[in-house]
C-alpha cells in the first residue's frame, strides 16, 4: 500500500492507495512542533479506523510547504514504517514543464494538482485550490505548467474583516439564505460568499481570456464544495485532486 501525505499551512490530508484505489483519506491540523513519535500515534489511530496496519504500509509519498515538518515525518517513516518517503521537490519527474522563471519557487502542492488535472482531463486546465491561500494554476494542453496566481484564502479574507472591525462577529462561513442581508450576521456572510464568488469567476474570465482554445476549470481544497456550486465559471470539483496527483508522481518515479 502507499501512504500519500499532504502537508499543507493549515491542514494536512493523507490517503492510502491500494494500487489505484482510495481506502481512506483524513484531514489534521498542521502543527510545527509536532514529533514524530506524536505523528506515529497519530497515523496509527487513523489507519486502524480502515483496519489498516502499519507493516502493509511499503512506500510513501509526501509534499510539503511546512519545510520544518519534514525531518519529523522523514523520521516518522523510517522508524515506524520502515520506508523512505519520495519528497516532491526538484528533480523529481513529474511529467509537466514547469514554464515559468524560477521553477523552484512553485509550491509542492501546485504542481501535485497540476499533474493530476492534466493525467485526468488530458486538456488546458485551470486548478483552483480554496486552502489557506486560494491558488490558480494554468496548464496547457502540452503539459506545460504556465504560471498563476495566489490570492488570500476566504478563511484569511474573513479573519482580516473581524481583526479590523472591531463590532463585527466572527460567522460561519456558509452560503447565507439571501444575497441581501437581513442582520448583520448574514450581510458578512453574503458579503464574504457572494463576494469570493464573484472574485472566482471575475479572474477565471481574464485568464480565460489571455488562452487560446477551451479550458476546464477544476476546485480543489477545503472550501471547494461550498464555493465550487455558486462559481459558474468552476467545471468540476475534485476532493481528492492533490492526494491522486500524489499517486500519479509516485507511480511515475517508483523505479
Amino acid at each position: 500500500m502507499l501512504l500519500v501525505v499532504d502537508v499543507g499551512n493549515t491542514n494536512t490530508v493523507l490517503g492510502v492507495y491500494r494500487a489505484d484505489k482510495l481506502l481512506g483519506q483524513w484531514r489534521l491540523t498542521t502543527a510545527i512542533h509536532r514529533t514524530a513519535d506524536e505523528y506515529a500515534i497519530l497515523f496509527d489511530a487513523l489507519l486502524r479506523m480502515k483496519r489498516i496496519e502499519r507493516s502493509e504500509i511499503k512506500a510513501a509519498i509526501i509534499s510539503c510547504v511546512v519545510p520544518p515538518i519534514l525531518p519529523f515525518l522523514e523520521e516518522l517513516f523510517s522508524k515506524e514504517f520502515a520506508v523512505k518517503p519520495l519528497l516532491v521537490g526538484p528533480g523529481i519527474k513529474t511529467g509537466i514543464a514547469i514554464m515559468i522563471e524560477n521553477p523552484k519557487e512553485v509550491g509542492a502542492d501546485r504542481i501535485v494538482n497540476a499533474v493530476a488535472a492534466y493525467e485526468m482531463f488530458r486538456q488546458q486546465c485551470i486548478i483552483i485550490d480554496f486552502g489557506t491561500a486560494t491558488t490558480f494554476d494554468v496548464v496547457s494542453d502540452k503539459a506545460e505548467y504556465l504560471g498563476g496566481l495566489i490570492f488570500p484564502g476566504i478563511t484569511i479574507s474573513a479573519e482580516a474583516l473581524f481583526l479590523r472591525a472591531a463590532k463585527l462577529p466572527r460567522i460561519e462561513i456558509t452560503r447565507p439564505p439571501a444575497i441581501i442581508g437581513k442582520n448583520t450576521i448574514h450581510s458578512i456572510q453574503s458579503g464574504i460568499y457572494y463576494g469570493y464568488c464573484e472574485m472566482v469567476d471575475g479572474l477565471i474570465g481574464r485568464i480565460r481570456a489571455t488562452l487560446p482554445g477551451k479550458t476546464r476549470v477544476i476546485a480543489t481544497g477545503g472550501y471547494a464544495d461550498l464555493l465550487g456550486k455558486e462559481a459558474q465559471s468552476i467545471d468540476d470539483i475534485v476532493p481528492q485532486l492533490t492526494l491522486e496527483g500524489l499517486r500519479i508522481i509516485y507511480s511515475m518515479n517508483r523505479s
